[in-house]
């Protein structure tokens, strides 16, 4: 209980000094940052209106690739708009309609994930880059949760965080830090999952496992 009310003071003291920091992100040299040339060819195959296939767990190659860790990617890459583009695109495609998307879905290991910000007037689509979550609250919620790379399926979760305090680069060359709460924190920690190579299925195995040990 100590831990959990230091934790929403300190979340109250950031939003009371500001609601998202923001600092200049420094210009990333190092070229393994960007994308890889396998990854140019498949962004570059069509304009940024056109969706990009999404990989999906009942393929074996595909399974294998959504397992994978991705990697940083430099906010100065000069592929980088055309891939957010289409990666919007995926998200609202009729045949995907997510309320969140992760890079690592359409075959790019990349740290970039779209995410529905339900807690934003006009509940708007926002692009994050190479996010992190540095904090997680005490307190869980409990919300059903989907995947568009898990087809005709979705399960009740009731360990996620009510509260995540997360760091992300934007478009504009910026870092942020930023406090998120209820359903939006949950297509957060979906999709930085997704970065690490992990489903919500892990999640949901986990929790039959702690029930069955209890």
């Amino acid at each position: 209980m100590k831990k959990q009310l230091l934790f929403y003071l300190f979340l109250l003291l950031l939003c009371i000094s500001s609601c998202t920091s923001t600092k200049t992100v420094p210009r990333v040299a190092d070229t393994n940052y960007n994308f890889s040339k396998e990854q140019r060819t498949l962004i570059q195959q069509a304009d940024g209106d056109k969706p990009m296939r999404v990989f999906k767990i009942n393929s074996i190659s595909d399974s294998i690739l959504l397992r994978k860790k991705s990697e940083y990617i430099n906010p100065n890459d000069p592929d980088l708009a055309l891939f957010v583009e289409r990666l919007f695109a995926t998200v609202r495609d009729s045949m995907s309609l997510g309320v969140g998307i992760a890079a690592p879905q359409v075959g790019i290991l990349k740290n970039i994930i779209y995410v529905q910000r339900f807690d934003k007037e006009n509940l708007p689509f926002e692009v994050y880059l190479n996010p992190k979550i540095i904090q997680y609250s005490e307190k869980k919620q409990t919300r059903k949760e989907g995947c568009l790379s898990i087809p005709n399926r979705s399960e009740t979760l009731n360990s996620r965080s009510y509260a995540i305090l997360i760091e992300y680069d934007t478009m504009d060359n910026t870092h942020h830090s930023e406090m998120v709460e209820d359903f939006t924190a949950i297509i957060f920690q979906h999709e930085i999952d997704h970065l690490d190579g992990i489903l919500y299925l892990d999640h949901l195995k986990k929790e039959m496992e702690d029930a069955q040990a209890n």
